[in-house]
């Protein structure tokens, strides 16, 4: 991304940060943008012919998107980045193909299947039979299809940083909405709970996701492809202010994926680089610590000491909160009881919610991916979760040359643990972990 790039990085910024200000002030222009996502992002694929796998860039400009247009309530149906992303893959793949080996995805998807049917079966005549599947299912085959198709594709450092760009500017209109919508409340921190105000009247954990992400994102341009000196000064600041906002959503998951997503990125590619580069990078992450210390001070002043107590699992009193999950180990417990009462069919797609509240009087959704594989899927559940968790490792380990595929293998498994795949990310995000990553030559 320098100055001779042909996308004009900083403009795009501002862009963004002023696309966010705008539909905050004109809500109904969210519904335009996300039709025009969609009519040019389509057109892009179709004209080129997703050569240079626009497919990938447009979906992943689409997951960097969702938060936004869903709190918005832009995108028209609520898995908008879902299906665009199954319909995105779908057309890389009629132009493009699918390697061989990811027949085992094609399996992972047919397993999927007698969940649905049986779920169509059991849930209740007052059920929205269509949406209660829908939410439930989505998640896991748009993992299917863009695993599909990213599987051992091999692609450049080059189309790898459009990939993490279009991730990013999407993000940076989320922060510009959030940072309006909370400059109306004059009393945002009451508590140690997860805040709304701060997440733009959005759900804190969701948005914590996307955040948490974009700390990985905006520290991989900065870290790898922000050339000049302009760049990377802009690029840690957006840095900076994402991860402050994630922070002030107190939903402590996407901060802590963010995270680890970094550190991983950094220990994998330290030990591949000279001893200059080393040097750079140990300065790199003293900067970032002395930066890290920084914000969370800013932060727990802003918030008056509750996000200390927040992170230490205090409430407001500074009394330590008996749920170290806020709850979420009971649904994951009632979601493994579905498991062991129904160990071959499982309850059916779309059933858990249902049955839990039968069960226990608990009317909540899954918050785990894993649990809810199990209990909707049974002993198919299990073959599936085998080959989505030891598909992109084997893969790793016969190719390491994709050197983001540990930090987005992570994402995928942190996250499906405390948000299931209540978003797109998740999924699209496994399936660059199975891409291969080439160079131009050795000194990339």
């Amino acid at each position: 991304m320098s100055k001779s790039s042909r996308n004009p990085y900083l403009f795009l910024i501002f862009f963004h940060l002023l696309l966010g200000a705008v539909v905050f002030a004109l809500p109904f222009l969210a519904k335009i943008y996300s039709l025009l996502i969609v009519f040019f992002g389509y057109m892009w694929v179709i004209k080129n012919k997703n050569k240079n796998h626009e497919a990938l860039i447009v979906s992943a400009y689409i997951v960097g998107a969702e938060v936004f247009l869903r709190m918005t309530e832009g995108g028209f149906i609520s898995e908008y980045g879902k299906y665009n992303i199954i319909l995105l893959m779908t057309l890389g793949i009629l132009y493009r193909g699918f390697h061989q080996g990811s027949y085992v995805y094609l399996i992972y998807l047919f397993l999927l299947i007698p969940g649905v049917f049986y779920g169509v079966h059991t849930l209740s005549f007052d059920a929205n039979i269509r949406k209660a599947i829908a939410f439930n299912i989505s998640g896991p085959v748009s993992l299917g299809f863009s695993a599909l198709y990213c599987y051992r594709k091999t692609i450049s450092l080059k189309q790898f940083k459009k990939i993490f760009l279009a991730f990013g500017l999407p993000i940076l209109s989320i922060v510009a909405y959030i940072i309006l919508y909370g400059s109306n409340k004059t009393k945002v921190f009451l508590n140690t709970s997860s805040n709304h105000d701060a997440s733009g009247g959005f759900g804190p954990n969701q948005m914590s996701t996307m955040l948490g992400f974009g700390m990985f994102v905006f520290f991989t341009i900065f870290y790898l492809f922000a050339k000049t000196k302009l760049e990377k000064f802009v690029t840690v600041v957006i840095l900076a202010v994402v991860t402050f906002r994630g922070i002030l959503t107190f939903s402590r998951g996407g901060v802590y994926v963010g995270i680890g997503m970094i550190l991983i990125l950094i220990a994998f590619t330290f030990f591949r680089i000279n001893a200059r580069a080393k040097m750079k990078v140990f300065v790199m992450i003293l900067t970032g610590f002395a930066l890290s210390i920084g914000i969370w001070t800013y932060t727990s002043v802003t918030t008056d000491g509750l996000i200390d107590k927040r992170y230490a699992n205090q409430d407001a009193s500074g009394k330590l909160k008996q749920s170290k999950l806020t709850g979420r180990e009971t649904l994951i417990e009632s979601e493994l009881l579905m498991f062991w009462e129904n160990p071959i069919t499982g309850v059916g797609v779309g059933k858990n919610k249902e049955y839990r509240e039968e069960q226990t009087g608990i009317l909540l959704p899954t918050h785990n991916e894993i649990s809810r594989t199990l209990a909707e899927h049974g002993f198919l559940g299990i073959v599936c979760l085998l080959i989505i968790f030891f598909t992109p490792l084997i893969n790793f380990i016969d190719n390491k040359r994709n050197i983001f595929a540990l930090s987005f293998f992570l994402f995928w498994i942190l996250t499906i643990n405390h948000a299931a795949m209540r978003l797109a990310a998740p999924g699209f995000v496994y399936a660059l972990s199975v891409l291969n990553l080439s160079f131009k030559n050795e000194e990339d």
